[in-house]
């Protein structure tokens, strides 16, 4: 691998050659700014760049919209003296890579002007404001690092993660839709109070407080009615003393059947991202992939589930079917259709926290051959949002 910082070579794409595979790098680059580093998304991306050494072989630069001039943290152990304004365009342009995790808002107010300002640097985005922009390539690389490098090439400068139920799905069943086994795909979402925001996840758990605190004398009685303590509970649900001021109503001890806006398709955005996104990540013509399917918030705090109905475009085995998932990846696995190592392995209280993408009940359904279900779970924080960001931090650094 060629140093990080050849001083010789201008601050320009280079492909190196090796292994029988191009790849683009980014020399020369000092210097990168993080914004939106202490909410959920980011605070997980520092985390993880801290657990694989990553603040190394470049200037890290942090950011505030709110707390420009205060002391900026020492990720790495340096010093990295004041937080800077994350308005500000001139300091932003002195950037040679921003990774943002700051939200859509942000990204709106900032992009369009730092560009027309003449800033050639790189942009990585966690919200999803540009995944649809022709000037930016979505990201997960262990599915699609070829439409990455090609684009690298071709002077795109924008690099955006995905929706995070996409990005799972992808993990578990790219190696499947790119073997060309995949007419369409019917996807339903079982998503986790993670997935809407820190605030959220608060709720979630001061409404799981109120329904305990509801029945918790009666729980205490072994000869206490079920029915009558399911009423302290409904009551207490549908009592202004749910807080409900996130989620407008409640989610613990039931489910919301719906997320994000409404779309002329009657789809919620969320379900629609499943199509737009699904093909554009895989460099796919728009609409090659079907997809559809319900996007539900379920009381889980962290980590989204997903059933899927697929219908295959030609017969092909089960065994076949797990030998393409299981040589996707390497965070990939196929769990089997049994019903102890499923509930073992194939949960939210399983997988959160973990790399891990684990697919399982596969199996050939009543409908016909050519019709397969599964349902894989994967922490939405990790490869729904974070991981792809900081992997492709590493690409433009040339250490990926």
């Amino acid at each position: 691998m060629r140093p990080l910082f050849h001083a010789a070579l201008p601050r320009v794409l280079l492909k190196e050659r090796g292994s029988g595979a191009s790849r683009v790098s980014v020399y020369n680059m000092k210097k990168i700014g993080f914004i939106g580093w202490r909410g959920m998304v980011g605070s997980v991306l520092m985390n993880r760049m801290v657990e694989e050494h990553d603040f190394v072989g470049f200037e890290s630069h942090f950011f505030s919209t709110s707390q420009a001039g205060q002391k900026a943290p020492e990720f790495a152990g340096t010093d990295c003296g004041v937080l800077l304004d994350a308005g500000n365009l001139d300091l932003l342009k002195e950037m040679d890579i921003i990774v943002t995790c700051q939200g859509g808002g942000y990204t709106t107010s900032v992009y369009d002007k730092l560009l027309a300002s003449g800033w050639k640097g790189y942009w990585i985005d966690s919200a999803s404001t540009l995944r649809q922009d022709p000037r930016a390539c979505i990201i997960l690389d262990p599915v699609n690092r070829e439409v990455i490098d090609r684009d690298l090439e071709r002077g795109i400068h924008t690099f955006v993660g995905g929706n995070c139920t996409t990005s799972i799905m992808l993990m578990a069943l790219a190696g499947l839709i790119k073997s060309g086994a995949v007419e369409w795909l019917q996807m339903s979402s079982y998503q986790a109070a993670s997935g809407a925001g820190a605030k959220n996840m608060r709720e979630l758990l001061a409404q799981m407080g109120v329904l305990y605190g509801a029945c918790a004398e009666d729980l205490k009685d072994p000869s206490a009615s079920i029915l009558k303590i399911e009423k302290e509970v409904r009551d207490a649900m549908n009592s202004p003393a749910m807080p409900v001021a996130e989620f407008t109503v409640p989610l613990a001890g039931s489910l919301i059947p719906w997320i994000d806006k409404k779309m002329e398709s009657g789809q919620s955005r969320e379900e629609w991202k499943g199509q737009a996104e699904t093909n554009k990540i895989l460099g796919f013509p728009e609409g090659q992939i079907k997809v559809d399917g319900n996007c539900v918030r379920i009381s889980s705090l962290r980590c989204h589930s997903e059933s899927f109905l697929i219908k295959l475009a030609k017969d092909i085995t089960v065994p076949e079917i797990e030998e393409i998932i299981r040589n996707t990846n390497e965070w990939v696995k196929v769990i089997p259709n049994e019903k102890e190592e499923t509930i073992r392995e194939l949960s939210p209280a399983k997988v959160s926290g973990s790399l891990s993408v684990p697919i399982g009940r596969i199996r050939k359904t009543t409908i016909g051959d050519r019709y397969l279900s599964a349902f894989c779970v994967g922490d939405q924080l990790l490869w729904g949002a974070a991981e792809p960001l900081r992997r492709m931090l590493k690409i433009l650094l040339g250490t990926l």
